[in-house]
């Protein structure tokens, strides 16, 4: 189908593995309804590509940080975004679009996407879906929409927007892999990048319970003894307080009800 959805400027990016055909065509389907022009990313494979990729993981850290070892696919899932941002900057686009291929969308997602673009100049890294999305803090409404900063956890990176310059910016700190990315990218205080969420979420992850990364209902996930784990609770708390500080150093802690200005479309 042809792309009715004309977003100059705009790079969508489909991250989707070569074996999983189903959910590429599936995706396909939901792409082409909106009308919303895409290309797909071959995945980085990380259980094929574990050990080629193995150097670029900084074992201690990601143990740290989550109080487990990290999944061959948490690896190749890491790098299949990095992989996206670059492809952002080999290209004239300002702005890309990243999903995973086990998005649903909403009927206001096209809706939404423009209002996101609209304000681009408010956002580095905008969500529009999530895993959880905990003490949202509004910075003002976007249209119908509003723009929230996060006290807890934000996680989830099946859908989101990020800028040239961001993505420009980040590249070269991505590594070694110290955390899974969206909980790497949860350090907005390390990294001083406005990464928002657009609420309501114009989207939403639907996977049936069937992980590329994790297994069916996290099956690939080893759950250490709690003696084992406390340095992600250590870690959690230290990440809370650092977002606290951040926010409130660049007043953005506390709600706003501003109608933040949108450009007219170009």
């Amino acid at each position: 189908m042809r792309a009715s959805l004309q977003l100059p400027g705009l790079m969508v990016l489909l991250i989707n593995l070569d074996r999983s055909t189903q959910r590429r065509a599936q995706m396909a389907q939901r792409l082409n309804n909106i009308g919303l022009g895409y290309q797909v990313l071959s995945a980085i494979d990380g259980s094929a590509q574990c050990e080629q990729l193995q150097p670029t993981v900084d074992a201690g850290a990601f143990r740290w940080h989550t109080g487990r070892g990290i999944l061959p696919g948490e690896i190749g899932c890491y790098h299949s975004h990095l992989k996206a941002w670059q492809l952002l900057l080999d290209s004239p686009c300002q702005v890309l679009l990243v999903l995973e291929d086990d998005m649903v969308f909403k009927p206001d997602f096209a809706q939404a996407l423009v209002t996101s673009l609209r304000g681009v100049e408010y956002w580095d890294i905008l969500k529009l879906a999530k895993i959880r999305a905990k003490q949202p803090v509004r910075q003002g409404f976007l249209g119908d929409y509003s723009l929230n900063a996060y006290i807890g956890a934000a996680t989830g990176f099946g859908a989101y927007l990020i800028t040239r310059k961001t993505a420009q910016r980040l590249l070269p700190q991505m590594l070694p892999i110290r955390a899974p990315i969206d909980r790497e990218l949860e350090r907005v205080h390390r990294y001083d990048i406005r990464h928002f969420g657009l609420e309501p979420f114009p989207c939403q992850p639907h996977d049936e319970g069937v992980s590329t990364i994790t297994g069916e209902n996290f099956s690939k996930v080893t759950r250490p003894p709690l003696r084992q784990r406390w340095t992600k609770y250590v870690e959690q708390t230290r990440n809370l307080f650092g977002r606290i500080f951040y926010l409130f150093r660049r007043g953005r802690l506390f709600a706003s009800n501003t109608n933040l200005q949108l450009r007219s479309p170009t």
